[in-house]
């Protein structure tokens, strides 16, 4: 896989991640609502979310050094958002907080077989600046490994990527079509869930086989390796430098609420990368299938991700 985390002593800066806040209100109910449907949920819970510090958590959670760079607003939700990053022991030097701005949220509704649906409104993250990016370069350039989204702006993962000296891991998500193909270009590994795959490849994916094509066509496209998530059917992983495309599958668990899963999976991904990089990428894509699905079996977000115990009964 190209890319390398060698040379790099500064552990503060294991992982960085640059996204979003969100606090997400969640709504639990029998199964998910139709159009213009209105129905009885049976729980509601608020939590801290937004895929930037979702992915910062679930990494700090197995033991690793983790800093977020990302904006909170002046408001009440932005100074608790803060504690709770400092509560998981994520660096939070770079949490901006924006003048004038409402943090982020996310409203959830979640069905009884775990499938959910979101709807955010960035708030202050739509504030996080290329200036902000110059302002934690030193951050971003000793990154072992640098995670990004676009839940902020496409601009700001660009100018992150073309700082970063080590790995780098963009999560297409949201899709976006205000895009170069610099955005394919610049990452180490481009990583999406089937229906962003979808998105920017115009092709179906809705099995292994559909996924493997869709891989190949953003290899095509530029992408370096790219890496798309099935939810409960695995994963697919393709590398243009060597020609690899492999399917890894997901074990099979009782799902409560898959908010968040692949985020955990990312999470877990960047651990391995940095901890444990002689490990082949393939069994590093199946061990990070392995505590997504183990997220999906606990309700809510970050309070699902495992911690190192996970990694112990792994055996890594």
């Amino acid at each position: 896989m190209e890319g390398d985390t060698d040379g790099v002593d500064n552990n503060l800066n294991e992982v960085v991640v640059i996204g979003s806040c969100m606090i997400d209100f969640v709504g639990y109910a029998p199964r998910l609502p139709k159009p213009g449907e209105t129905i009885h949920g049976t729980e509601f819970v608020t939590n801290f979310g937004g895929k930037g510090a979702n992915q910062c958590v679930a990494a700090a959670k197995l033991g690793i050094n983790a800093s977020l760079i990302a904006r909170v607003g002046d408001d009440s939700w932005g100074e608790k958002y803060i504690s709770n990053l400092i509560k998981n022991e994520v660096d939070t030097s770079y949490v901006f907080k924006t003048e004038g701005e409402r943090t982020g949220i996310a409203q959830i509704c979640v069905s009884e077989d775990g499938e959910n649906q979101i709807v955010i409104i960035a708030g202050a993250n739509k504030r996080l600046s290329i200036e902000d990016i110059e302002e934690a370069s030193e951050c971003i350039k000793t990154a072992k490994v640098l995670i990004l989204q676009l839940e902020t702006s496409v601009d700001v993962a660009v100018a992150a990527m073309r700082l970063c000296q080590g790995v780098s891991i963009l999560n297409g998500a949201p899709f976006t079509t205000e895009y170069d193909h610099s955005l394919l270009e610049l990452p180490t590994i481009f990583c999406v869930n089937e229906h962003e795959a979808s998105q920017f490849t115009q092709l179906p994916v809705t099995n292994k086989m559909e996924a493997e094509t869709a891989a190949s066509k953003l290899i095509s496209l530029g992408c370096r390796s790219v890496l798309i998530t099935l939810g409960q059917d695995g994963a697919v992983y393709a590398e243009k430098r060597t020609g690899n495309i492999f399917y890894v599958e997901t074990p099979k668990v009782e799902s409560v609420d898959s908010t968040g899963a692949g985020d955990a999976f990312i999470g877990a991904l960047a651990y391995l990368l940095v901890r444990r990089k002689e490990l082949p990428i393939e069994e590093m894509v199946q061990n990070a299938c392995i505590v997504a699905a183990d997220s999906v079996t606990r309700k809510g977000t970050q309070p699902s991700f495992p911690d190192e115990q996970i990694l112990e009964k792994l055996g890594i």
